[in-house]
């Protein structure tokens, strides 16, 4: 039976308030406080919910979240940790979407001071998330083909194709002995005496993946259904976001253009307001994907900015409760642990990408934009100054110097 643990709420709120920077920065939170600080996972098993994160559409670091509450907890652990990360973030998008669409204007180089704070953050967690999944020069290979392929070739399918040539790759070139219960059967990467899985933890009933995948399908195709039989802003807005969860691979940033033809394309929202969210969402804690929350509420009020919240995140809540189970046993397979090998440094390459496009590219502008981020990441690196501090620091030398 799963274990009663409250602290996966609390946990999961507490870095719901800190986890600045986007996705990238969020899974080195992550482990900084799941993995180093609370001992809840070892490196190896935090590796493969990442991994599992980046194989399923949706948002990587809320699902990794989500995993890491399902095995402390059972389902209700699994909506704690989504609840926590979620609810800072979102709340303060829906807010900020009642007061946009109602004619509050947010002075420029505030913003763009923000921006160049979301580049300093993402860039330490890239240095982070590389030193723990790229050892060896067959993974940074694999990470920098990975990167190149998708800043080359930016389509919606190619972050899931260059995941699975890295899965390949990773089986010919990176094999590993199979997982085993003891420290005399570990592989390179696993942690001494680790558990064979992050599944060992919990065990998960067998009715919650064929549920929980059927729910994800029906929703799919019934919600544009039920759009089209009754059209309507709060339906074709939900349908939309929906279908932005469940399609979108690699998460954050890359499903703001999805985002962008649902509300800019219905009509719902102005292209200025959409503008105006996406770089306030840059600016706060917690998962980018509660930017559907401010468009939804800059759109038709609170009702509809919760409503579009729980639209997004819901395809990758589905996912990953209906892969849990699977990829544990899965992974315990010499071939399955040695594609996970490749596709973890993969993940290096796809949030390298993402730091350059967009973060790099919307933030760095001119040599202030450039300068103002080279400092703040050295007062991140070099100073180790806390990244909300570093984030309300770009704003103000932004409001006051980029206007």
């Amino acid at each position: 039976m799963p274990r009663t643990d409250p602290g996966v709420g609390e946990t999961f709120l507490r870095l719901g308030l800190t986890s600045f920077g986007g996705p990238v920065a969020h899974l080195g939170f992550f482990r900084t406080e799941l993995v180093a600080r609370r001992g809840w996972l070892r490196d190896a098993q935090f590796a493969d919910l990442v991994a599992l994160g980046q194989f399923l559409p949706g948002p990587a670091s809320s699902q990794v979240g989500i995993g890491v509450g399902l095995v402390r907890a059972g389902l209700p652990g699994s909506l704690r940790a989504w609840l926590g990360f979620t609810l800072p973030s979102a709340t303060l998008m829906i807010t900020a979407g009642v007061a946009l669409g109602g004619g509050l204007q947010v002075p420029s180089g505030a913003l763009a001071g923000l921006k160049v704070a979301a580049v300093a953050v993402v860039a330490q967690a890239v240095l982070m998330m590389a030193r723990m999944l790229c050892r060896g020069w067959i993974r940074v290979a694999i990470a920098g083909a990975t990167g190149a392929a998708v800043l080359l070739v930016p389509t919606m399918w190619m972050p899931s194709a260059a995941l699975a040539v890295a899965g390949l790759a990773g089986v010919l070139l990176l094999r590993q002995p199979p997982a085993g219960d003891g420290p005399g059967t570990r592989g390179p990467g696993d942690e001494p005496d680790s558990p064979p899985s992050v599944g060992g933890l919990l065990p998960l009933p067998r009715w919650l993946t064929p549920a929980a995948l059927s729910a994800f399908v029906v929703l799919l195709v019934g919600l544009p259904v039920l759009a089209r039989a009754w059209p309507g802003e709060w339906l074709t807005l939900i349908a939309g976001f929906y279908r932005a969860g469940a399609l979108v691979f690699g998460g954050g940033h890359v499903v703001l253009p999805m985002l962008e033809d649902v509300a800019v394309g219905s009509g719902a929202v102005t292209q200025t307001d959409f503008l105006a969210g996406y770089g306030l969402a840059n600016a706060l804690p917690g998962p980018l994907f509660t930017f559907a929350g401010f468009l939804g509420a800059a759109a038709d009020g609170v009702g509809l900015g919760v409503a579009s919240v729980v639209a997004v995140f819901l395809p990758g809540y589905l996912l990953v409760v209906g892969a849990l189970g699977s990829w544990h046993r899965a992974r315990r397979n010499p071939a399955v642990r040695s594609a996970l090998a490749g596709v973890n440094a993969a993940v290096v390459g796809l949030l390298g990408a993402a730091l350059y496009d967009p973060v790099i590219l919307a933030g760095i502008t001119d040599w202030r934009t450039a300068a103002l981020a080279l400092l703040a990441l050295g007062a991140l690196v070099g100073l180790r100054v806390a990244p909300h501090l570093v984030v309300l620091g770009c704003a103000a030398l932004g409001w006051v110097a980029l206007a």
